[in-house]
């Protein structure tokens, strides 16, 4: 799954719009307090420790690119994978990680989330020792599905944690900070791809995991974690250590009990009736759903093997490295230029340049192969697809037609799909719904994403590989239609016009309040 799911709750810059129904003070304190609080290194320390959690999810999520092509050709028996076992090999992860987005629901208000984050740290390690000690297939498997659940954890809760411990003025900042790593973490495991083994990539793995649960001990609880336990002195305590002696931290402890209090309601199920309620649920679901079709999970999965198949004419693995790279300058530029456009605007030029590069790559492979799939020649020794059967080897530039439209793909997604779903989501869900809806927002994305890494590999062998990336391309084309006519321009908007355009339906409330 892409690290994208990882995207925290994010308020607009505008001054009427607050993720949290908090109070502020004018805006000359809010700038002079956040200010002081840029001063405050330990808060970027305790987000620092939080998002190696996203770090460790960005490499866990595409380990198997360089695994499955060394674990293809490997001279112990029982680790020869099939082409059902790669399929499983890729997909367990988003299965665990659905359940580690389930439980921590539960894990964050019952520990915390700090803890949470902690507890993750557990299967993650234990899933990396099954894996860089795997002496069969099972085990590699096992270890894939608990490194997807501490993932799914991680998912849930470190955008909770940095939120919580951020003040407004920097929360925007702090909060690209998940994704930033997530995606840092999968350029890291294509980097070392390149030189270390399969067993060893999934020992460096542990180092982040470690690293991470040693600067936790050392850091606090979210304070509104702890007033929501009636904990109230010791949230006072966080927020100096947090904001600083010289900052008016009371001011905040009590903006943060007032929320807490008006969070407290939950929702029933007669209210779920109003279009108030389902309307903004259904979009955010349907969003959550579309993302994924879109196909990055199992493109990144899969990347190596992909190139492998496509007679790119550089090395699979260099390949892979190179995308790893233009993503994070993707998410980079993204994360910075977010706010300064509409969400329409962003998700149309999205899914347009999402649709452009799948439709070109699946014409490529297309009119570069041979006639006929099914022949029994188009698999040799358990390899994605068989460039001597499957392609009539294309040369020279032209092989560089995958490569360029994979780029393309990865920074269209990053630059509206990917992180746009989630701040749309944090904007348009009724704050009693959120924690339901965010659930099941989490729940439908990652079984999406199960079933696309699933039986990819499966429909590439019977179908060919153009088949994929050929449906991937309607579905973009079914982004656009989504987005242009049920998806709300929610840029400068407050919560309350959001709210009045969901009650009422009138557009009328959503226009010049920019």
């Amino acid at each position: 799954m892409d690290a994208s799911i990882q995207k925290p709750l994010l308020g607009a810059p505008d001054s009427a719009y607050q993720t949290f129904p908090l109070i502020f003070p004018a805006p000359s304190l809010v700038l002079s307090f956040s200010y002081r609080t840029l001063q405050n290194k330990r808060l970027f320390l305790a987000v620092f420790a939080a998002v190696l959690g996203n770090f460790n999810f960005g490499y866990a999520l595409v380990y198997t690119s360089p695994v499955i092509p060394a674990l293809e050709t490997s001279n112990i028996p029982a680790l020869k994978i099939t082409r059902v076992e790669q399929s499983w090999f890729g997909s367990v992860f988003t299965l665990g990680a659905a359940a580690g987005g389930l439980s921590a629901m539960l894990l964050n208000d019952r520990l915390g989330r700090k803890l949470s984050i902690m507890f993750s740290a557990v299967p993650s390690a234990v899933g990396y020792a099954f894996m860089g000690s795997a002496q069969g297939v099972w085990m590699l498997l096992l270890g894939r599905l608990l490194t997807g659940y501490a993932g799914g954890v991680t998912a849930a809760s470190i955008p909770v944690y940095i939120s919580e411990i951020s003040h407004p003025g920097v929360r925007g900042v702090l909060g690209a900070c998940p994704q930033i790593m997530a995606v840092l973490g999968s350029l890291i495991l294509y980097a070392l791809g390149l030189k270390l083994s399969w067993r060893w990539l999934a020992v460096a793995g542990e180092v982040p995991v470690l690293t991470m649960i040693i600067l936790l001990c050392f850091m606090p609880n979210s304070p509104r974690f702890l007033i929501s336990k009636g904990k109230d002195d010791e949230a006072v305590r966080v927020l100096r250590w947090l904001r600083g002696q010289n900052t008016d931290f009371h001011r905040e402890f009590e903006q943060i009990k007032e929320s807490v209090r008006q969070q407290s309601r939950r929702i029933s199920c007669a209210e779920i009736k109003d279009p108030f309620i389902y309307k903004p649920i259904l979009i955010a679901v349907l969003m959550r759903f579309l993302q994924q079709l879109s196909g990055v999970t199992p493109i990144l999965v899969y990347l190596q093997s992909i190139f492998q198949s496509t007679a790119v004419i550089l090395k699979p693995e260099y390949d892979a490295a190179i995308v790893g790279g233009v993503r994070l300058a993707s998410v980079l530029i993204a994360a910075f230029s977010m706010d300064k456009a509409g969400r329409k605007i962003l998700l149309f030029v999205s899914a347009g340049i999402m649709l452009a590069s799948n439709l070109i790559l699946g014409l490529y492979i297309h009119y570069t192969s041979l006639p006929s799939h099914n022949s029994t020649t188009t698999i040799v020794n358990g390899t994605l697809l068989s460039p001597e059967s499957l392609t009539a080897k294309p040369s020279g530039y032209i092989t560089l037609i995958p490569l360029v439209a994979t780029m393309l793909f990865i920074m269209g997604y990053a630059m509206g799909w990917g992180p746009i779903t989630w701040l749309l989501m944090s904007e348009i869900l009724p704050l009693k719904a959120r924690g339901v809806a965010s659930g099941l927002c989490v729940l439908v994305s990652w079984l999406t994403a199960f079933a696309l890494t699933r039986f990819f590999l499966l429909v590439v062998q019977d179908f060919g590989l153009e088949v994929p990336f050929l449906f991937f391309a309607v579905i973009c084309a079914g982004n656009l239609l989504f987005t242009g006519c049920c998806v709300p321009e929610t840029k400068g908007r407050s919560l309350e016009q959001i709210e009045s355009y969901f009650r009422t339906g009138r557009r009328s409330f959503m226009r010049n309040h920019i």
